[in-house]
């Protein structure tokens, strides 16, 4: 049904995409899996239209194609529900839903609104949704967004000749178990009328739900695997061309931190009712992780600390100095680094390259009388971009356009460079794939040996089990209970869970 035939695909100093081969039969799901850096979110903009390949060929049932535009690409059907997600969310649930294809309702140069609510009632109808489709947007839950965005594509149904093909990237990246099965029986229902290409990091998950799966590495596909035949270790082997490394959080490099003053002090701190009667202290070289289903009151107690929230009643402390009534301005000062979950949103700017990205916090280190001095800017960047290994073209690139794991890098350099030694770190490897979350996992024991205090909310249990020397869980925004983390002694997944729930 569709496919692509040797496409090629170059950026100034990268070769993206190399003769790619790709299929697709008309109700199945495909999987694409790769590192950060693989190709595969160029090889997705492609087959969207975002990029126009610089050579080979696209055919939709033998008819070849070439797409100027997403535009383009909807008219013959491809859609793509986007991993960070593609809603206006001051607007209605509706509105999104038919955004630049509002002509339809008009009358007289009037949206006859009534209509267009049925007509979104009968596309969320189609993925199982049962709202009020005069909702604003940013009143849904993450879940619901990804409903949404899913119906959005579906209206091309209406629109379009044939069958859809419909893009999934990383649909399932901050779901709970639940909210993925529904989605993942939504997605079968829907192969009666359309064809999936399914790109996650999770493995089990691309194992679960496709036909077929695409390994990607260094902008070729270097195998097609059948389910039946898939196995995670082999995948993951083509993925990254080694063997996964056994010590994979890295618990042969965890030192004991140093049993000095605390960096951060939590005093029976409370903030509302999102968490009450939190204590801690957190010393050079220890990495605190919290854990708790969400809305435990984990990443509330993170931005508290880097002086985004205020708390409500206790004391907090950075260094022996009471900060209970501080701003994220003062948190940077005092030496706090933030990598938030929405790196996209809060971590990077987008339209900076990564030379500016990475002194932005820093920016009076690399100014004078209001002049910045850009060649040390530079010159920093290029240092860390070797240090932490980060795969960019060079300093100039736009920090936008590079993958998921190399501007969590960006992000993580930003703050190290400046001298950053309180560490936050809220899902620092959601969206990443293998190679890259051993890196992180590298830099995660780096920064600890250099003294650096981390507070972590990980992407997983195994994660915080294998990275921490201390563990909280925290249920209801109350605290259960507390393990120490000495490798050898460290809680099983069941005591967690035991607690969590």
């Amino acid at each position: 049904m569709y496919e692509l035939r040797k496409v090629d695909k170059k950026f100034p100093g990268v070769h993206a995409l190399k003769a790619i081969d790709f299929q697709i039969g008309r109700g199945e799901i495909v999987g694409l899996v790769g590192e950060n850096g693989a190709g595969k979110s160029t090889l997705m903009k492609v087959i969207y239209g975002a990029y126009q390949a610089d050579g080979g060929d696209i055919t939709i049932d033998g008819t070849k194609v070439r797409f100027q535009n997403p535009r383009q690409a909807m008219d013959h059907g491809i859609g793509m529900v986007f991993q960070e997600q593609s809603l206006i969310t001051n607007l209605t649930v509706m509105e999104n839903i038919f955004l630049g294809f509002e002509q339809q309702f008009v009358s007289f140069g009037v949206i006859n609104w009534k209509d267009m609510a049925q007509a979104a009632r009968n596309q969320l109808a189609k993925v199982k949704l049962d709202i009020d489709p005069a909702t604003v947007t940013s009143r849904l839950s993450f879940a619901q967004r990804q409903l949404v965005e899913l119906a959005k594509v579906l209206t091309l149904e209406e629109r379009v000749d044939g069958d859809l093909v419909i893009l999934l990237d990383e649909p399932t990246s901050v779901l709970a178990r639940e909210e993925v099965e529904l989605l993942f029986s939504l997605v079968r229902d829907l192969t009666s009328r359309a064809s999936f290409i399914f790109v996650s990091h999770r493995m089990d998950e691309v194992l679960e739900l496709s036909d077929r799966i695409y390994v990607m590495k260094d902008g070729e596909v270097v195998d097609v695997v059948a389910q039946a035949e898939a196995n995670v270790d082999d995948i993951q082997h083509k993925m990254v061309g080694r063997e996964v490394d056994k010590e994979y959080y890295r618990e042969q490099k965890q030192k004991p931190y140093r049993k000095e003053a605390p960096l951060v002090s939590f005093k029976d701190v409370s903030h509302g009712a999102r968490y009450q009667n939190i204590s801690f202290d957190l010393h050079p070289g220890e990495v605190l992780c919290l854990v708790g289903t969400e809305g435990s009151g984990r990443e509330a107690v993170l931005r508290t600390v880097f002086g985004l929230e205020t708390p409500t009643a206790g004391t907090v402390s950075l260094k022996g100095q009471d900060v209970t009534r501080f701003n994220a301005q003062n948190g940077v000062a005092a030496g706090v680094g933030y990598v938030p979950r929405e790196r996209k949103v809060e971590g990077i700017v987008g339209g900076m390259n990564v030379y500016e990205n990475m002194t932005l916090s820093q920016m009076g280190n690399y100014s004078k009388n209001g002049v910045l001095r850009i060649s040390e800017e530079k010159s920093l960047a290029r240092d860390w971009i070797d240090r932490l290994s980060i795969k960019t073209p060079s300093e100039y690139k736009d920090c936008g356009g590079l993958s998921g794991g190399n501007q969590q890098k960006v992000v993580l350099a930003k703050w190290r460079s400046g001298g950053s030694d309180i560490i936050l770190l809220d899902h620092p490897t959601r969206g990443l794939d293998i190679g890259a979350k051993e890196d992180v996992y590298d830099m995660v024991r780096d920064m600890s040996d250099d003294g650096a205090g981390i507070i972590l909310v990980a992407d997983t249990l195994e994660e915080a089990i294998g990275l921490s020397h201390t563990i909280i869980v925290l249920k209801d925004g109350i605290e259960q209970i507390r393990y120490d983390c000495e490798p050898g002694n460290k809680p099983s997944l069941f005591d967690l869970v035991h607690h969590m729930i």
